[in-house]
Protein backbone atom coordinates (compact mmCIF):
# COMPACT_ATOMS: atom_id res chain seq x y z
CA UNK A 1 0.00 0.00 0.00
CA UNK A 2 1.13 3.28 -0.71
CA UNK A 3 2.25 5.95 1.89
CA UNK A 4 0.46 9.25 2.14
CA UNK A 5 2.41 12.52 1.56
CA UNK A 6 1.94 13.08 5.42
CA UNK A 7 3.36 9.42 5.99
CA UNK A 8 6.29 10.16 4.01
CA UNK A 9 7.23 13.28 5.45
CA UNK A 10 7.16 11.76 8.74
CA UNK A 11 9.24 8.84 7.80
CA UNK A 12 11.97 11.29 6.40
CA UNK A 13 11.78 13.28 9.42
CA UNK A 14 12.27 11.01 11.67
CA UNK A 15 15.35 9.17 8.98
CA UNK A 16 17.04 12.41 9.44
CA UNK A 17 16.97 12.93 12.82
CA UNK A 18 18.25 9.57 13.52
CA UNK A 19 21.07 9.81 11.23
CA UNK A 20 21.66 13.55 12.87
CA UNK A 21 21.93 11.89 16.32
CA UNK A 22 24.49 9.18 14.65
CA UNK A 23 26.76 12.11 13.24
CA UNK A 24 26.61 14.51 16.13
CA UNK A 25 29.27 13.32 18.70
CA UNK A 26 27.14 14.64 21.55
CA UNK A 27 26.37 18.12 20.39
CA UNK A 28 22.98 19.26 21.06
CA UNK A 29 20.45 19.11 18.06
CA UNK A 30 18.61 22.49 16.97
CA UNK A 31 14.91 21.59 15.84
CA UNK A 32 12.77 23.81 13.79
CA UNK A 33 8.88 22.94 13.90
CA UNK A 34 7.30 25.33 11.01
CA UNK A 35 3.53 25.73 11.33
CA UNK A 36 1.27 27.53 9.00
CA UNK A 37 1.85 30.57 11.17
CA UNK A 38 4.27 30.01 13.76
CA UNK A 39 7.76 28.72 13.92
CA UNK A 40 9.59 27.29 16.77
CA UNK A 41 12.82 26.59 17.56
CA UNK A 42 14.84 24.34 20.13
CA UNK A 43 18.05 23.29 21.03
CA UNK A 44 17.60 19.38 22.53
CA UNK A 45 20.47 16.84 24.77
CA UNK A 46 19.44 14.07 22.94
CA UNK A 47 21.83 12.09 25.67
CA UNK A 48 19.96 13.21 28.64
CA UNK A 49 16.55 13.97 26.79
CA UNK A 50 16.21 17.65 28.18
CA UNK A 51 15.63 21.07 26.14
CA UNK A 52 18.39 23.43 26.51
CA UNK A 53 16.89 26.27 24.78
CA UNK A 54 13.73 27.22 23.22
CA UNK A 55 11.89 30.43 21.64
CA UNK A 56 9.17 30.90 19.20
CA UNK A 57 7.36 33.16 17.23
CA UNK A 58 4.64 33.70 20.06
CA UNK A 59 6.58 35.29 22.10
CA UNK A 60 6.07 38.91 22.87
CA UNK A 61 3.33 40.80 21.75
CA UNK A 62 4.38 44.08 21.76
CA UNK A 63 5.60 46.61 18.72
CA UNK A 64 8.92 45.23 17.40
CA UNK A 65 8.89 41.74 19.63
CA UNK A 66 9.53 38.28 17.69
CA UNK A 67 5.36 37.80 16.45
CA UNK A 68 4.73 37.28 13.20
CA UNK A 69 5.35 34.16 10.47
CA UNK A 70 7.71 35.51 8.26
CA UNK A 71 10.78 35.64 7.66
CA UNK A 72 11.78 38.46 9.87
CA UNK A 73 10.48 36.61 12.58
CA UNK A 74 11.81 33.42 11.28
CA UNK A 75 15.27 35.15 12.03
CA UNK A 76 14.62 36.70 15.02
CA UNK A 77 13.48 33.16 16.53
CA UNK A 78 16.58 32.07 15.44
CA UNK A 79 18.69 35.20 16.91
CA UNK A 80 17.10 34.64 20.07
CA UNK A 81 17.61 30.81 20.59
CA UNK A 82 20.96 31.03 19.63
CA UNK A 83 22.02 33.64 22.42
CA UNK A 84 20.08 31.37 24.71
CA UNK A 85 21.73 28.32 23.73
CA UNK A 86 24.85 30.91 24.16
CA UNK A 87 23.70 31.63 27.39
CA UNK A 88 23.50 28.21 29.02
CA UNK A 89 26.50 27.22 27.48
CA UNK A 90 26.32 25.30 24.12
CA UNK A 91 27.85 26.98 21.15
CA UNK A 92 28.24 23.61 18.75
CA UNK A 93 24.96 22.13 17.73
CA UNK A 94 23.76 19.96 14.31
CA UNK A 95 20.82 21.34 12.80
CA UNK A 96 17.62 19.24 12.82
CA UNK A 97 15.46 20.87 9.81
CA UNK A 98 12.80 17.98 10.81
CA UNK A 99 11.77 17.46 6.69
CA UNK A 100 11.38 20.59 5.72
CA UNK A 101 13.02 21.99 3.14
CA UNK A 102 15.91 24.70 3.80
CA UNK A 103 14.28 27.72 2.04
CA UNK A 104 12.36 30.59 3.15
CA UNK A 105 11.43 30.34 7.30
CA UNK A 106 13.76 27.55 7.62
CA UNK A 107 16.91 28.82 6.11
CA UNK A 108 16.47 32.35 7.72
CA UNK A 109 16.17 30.95 11.41
CA UNK A 110 19.43 29.01 10.41
CA UNK A 111 21.05 32.00 8.86
CA UNK A 112 20.49 34.41 11.94
CA UNK A 113 21.27 31.44 14.70
CA UNK A 114 24.93 31.24 12.57
CA UNK A 115 25.16 35.24 13.05
CA UNK A 116 24.55 34.88 16.55
CA UNK A 117 27.18 32.80 17.42
CA UNK A 118 25.86 29.33 17.11
CA UNK A 119 27.70 26.91 14.70
CA UNK A 120 26.45 24.20 12.85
Amino acid sequence: MALSPRDTAKRRAQRNRTRLRQLANGRPRLSVFRSSKNIYAQVIDDERGVTLAAASSLEGGEKGQVRGSDREAAARVGALVAQRAIEKGVKDVVFDRGGYLYHGRVKALADAAREAGLNF
